[in-house]
C-alpha cells in the first residue's frame, strides 16, 4: 500500500491510499467519508485491480479546507486526487453519499469515467430520505450518543449485527460529541440532502451498474429502482439482504457484483436517452 497526500486549491489536505495492481478503480465512501470503509472489499480485489481510496475532507486523516461543502465540491476533490495520481480515466464506485459524488463526476466529466457503479445511491432524496436525515441531524445535536447508536442500528441487518456485536461497540465508542466534529457531520448531512441529480442524470453516458439491498433502511431499494429508471441500460443488481453497509456485511456477494462489473467488456457508451 502507498499512502500519500493531495492538496486542494482551498487548502484541504486529503489522505489517499493506493493498493493493489491492475486497472484503476476509485472507491468513494458515504457519509462517514473514510477510506477504511472499503477495507473488506480491498482485501478481496487488490490482487487484480489498483484500488484508490481516500479520507474525504474533514474526515479522519484529511483536513477540512475552506471551501463550502456540497456534493459538487466533493466531486472536484475526487478529480483533484485523480489529477495528482495522473489518472486520466478510471472506473468509479460510490456508496451512499459516494454514489452522489461519482454520479456528479460521470455527468460533469464523462471523459474521466470508464465505467460507473452506484451503490445504495439515489437520484434525489424524496420524503423518506429527507425525513430520516433531518431526524438524524437533530439527534446529532441533542444526543450525540443516541446519534451514534441509531446510525449503527440502522446501518446493518439485525441478524448480522447480533452476530457481529463488536461492530456496534466500535461504532458507538466515540460519539460525535465535540462541536467541531458535529459541525463536520452536520455539513455532510446537509450536502447529501441538498443533492438532486435530476438535471444532470441525462449527461451520464458511462456504462453503469446500480447496486442495492432490499432491506436497506437508510437508502431504501425503491431509490435504486428510481435511479435505474433514469439510466436506461444500467444493470440493476439487488441483494436480498445486508442492510445499508452490505459491502461489509455481504462482502462476498458485493465483490462478486463488483467483479462482474469490472470484468464485463465495454460496449459503446450510451449517447441517447
Amino acid at each position: 500500500m502507498t499512502t500519500l497526500t493531495v492538496e486542494t486549491g482551498d487548502g484541504a489536505v486529503l489522505k489517499v491510499r493506493r493498493q493493489g495492481s491492475g486497472a484503476p478503480v476509485v472507491l468513494v465512501s458515504g457519509l462517514g467519508g473514510t477510506a477504511g470503509f472499503w477495507d473488506p472489499v480491498i482485501a478481496r480485489l487488490q490482487d487484480r485491480f489498483e484500488l484508490i481510496t481516500f479520507d474525504q475532507r474533514g474526515i479522519a486523516g484529511s483536513t477540512r479546507g475552506s471551501a463550502p461543502l456540497n456534493i459538487a465540491q466533493l466531486a472536484r476533490d475526487v478529480l483533484t486526487i485523480c489529477d495528482a495520481l495522473e489518472l486520466t480515466r478510471a472506473a468509479f464506485l460510490g456508496h451512499s453519499t459516494g454514489g452522489c459524488i461519482v454520479q456528479t463526476i460521470a455527468a460533469t466529466a464523462p471523459e474521466r469515467v470508464e465505467r460507473l457503479a452506484l451503490s445504495a445511491a439515489w437520484l434525489k432524496p424524496g420524503n423518506y430520505l429527507t425525513a430520516l436525515f433531518e431526524f438524524r441531524l437533530g439527534l446529532l445535536h441533542r444526543d450525540p450518543k443516541a446519534y451514534a447508536e441509531s446510525a449503527a442500528l440502522l446501518s446493518y441487518a439485525p441478524g448480522w449485527l447480533e452476530s457481529h456485536w463488536d461492530k456496534y461497540e466500535r461504532a458507538t465508542a466515540n460519539p460525535p460529541a465535540d462541536p467541531e466534529t458535529q459541525a463536520i457531520v452536520a455539513e455532510r448531512i446537509r450536502a447529501l440532502l441538498g443533492f438532486d441529480g435530476s438535471d444532470q442524470i441525462g449527461a451520464v453516458t458511462a456504462e453503469t451498474t446500480i447496486i442495492g439491498a432490499q432491506d436497506d433502511m437508510i437508502v431504501p431499494a425503491f431509490l435504486q429502482q428510481e435511479l435505474a429508471r433514469h439510466l436506461p441500460g444500467a444493470a440493476l443488481r439487488m441483494l436480498p439482504d445486508g442492510g445499508h453497509f452490505y459491502p461489509a456485511s455481504r462482502t462476498d456477494a458485493f465483490v462478486a457484483i463488483m467483479t462482474d462489473w469490472l470484468d464485463a467488456p465495454l460496449t459503446s457508451e450510451r449517447t441517447e436517452r
